[in-house]
């Protein structure tokens, strides 16, 4: 009854974002919840590196897991927006509530992570993405600063369409942030001295049994955050003179 009289009294694009809002903090829980359940099974003294090795048909699982996370915030971008812009900007504010509502959820659950600076396995397409959790948090931010820019100037009446100059940016910027969470692993998996396992293993993650993430790459993290503002900042300046 209550959400029906707030939803009643709400303009629409108001109404939009609550339930974009509420959609992927649900969605963090739902996945912050999930990782409660297989750290009780695999990591009963808590979770660290390296990652513990687990048989083919629930690493399989987790992968495909994680695949349709995805998928689903694509989707409710395109659901939810009119444009090609709009679509993509809503992906990108649902993805990051989400991954913020995720980590908020594990700390209330199960008092996890220590710090924001505590290492945490991201992403385990097509290699394990990692690095502290502060940087998937600044990820966001950006991001949400990018959806309500267009957002804003959409509400604006500006045309909103992403130049293929901005595209090139946030596309860059992206693919160097990429980079600084899997630079660590692939320095690893360089070193000749590396323990690397029979990739016949029937266990997922066997390859990477005794990998400890041992720096992470501020500087090409940062560098790929600043094209993207970058991008973003061009964008607002055209959206401003337009």
């Amino acid at each position: 009854m209550f959400l029906e009289n707030v939803d009643s009294s709400m303009k629409p694009l108001t109404k939009k974002i609550l339930w974009l809002t509420i959609f992927s903090i649900a969605m963090g829980y739902m996945e912050s919840a999930i990782v409660v359940y297989l750290r009780e099974l695999y990591y009963p003294n808590g979770f660290g590196f390296p990652l513990v090795m687990i048989g083919p048909d629930i690493g399989l699982t987790e992968v495909l897991r994680e695949a349709a996370t995805i998928i689903m915030l694509i989707g409710i971008g395109q659901l939810a927006g009119k444009t090609a812009s709009q679509r993509f900007t809503y992906f990108l504010y649902c993805f990051a509530i989400w991954d913020i509502f995720y980590y908020i959820f594990l700390k209330l659950l199960i008092g996890w992570p220590e710090s924001l600076f505590t290492w945490d396995i991201l992403f385990l397409i097509p290699v394990p993405w990692v690095g502290p959790v502060i940087a998937p948090c600044i990820v966001s931010f950006v991001m949400i600063m990018l959806a309500g820019s267009v957002e804003y100037f959409h509400e604006k009446g500006k045309n909103t369409k992403i130049t293929p100059k901005e595209w090139t940016l946030f596309i860059t910027g992206s693919l160097v942030v990429i980079t600084s969470f899997v630079w660590d692993y692939f320095k690893f998996r360089s070193q000749p001295a590396a323990i690397i396992p029979s990739v016949e293993s029937d266990h997922l993650f066997y390859d990477i049994s005794t990998y400890v993430p041992q720096w992470f790459n501020w500087p090409l993290f940062l560098i790929g955050e600043g094209i993207i503002i970058f991008g973003l900042l061009i964008f607002i300046m055209r959206m401003r003179n337009s």
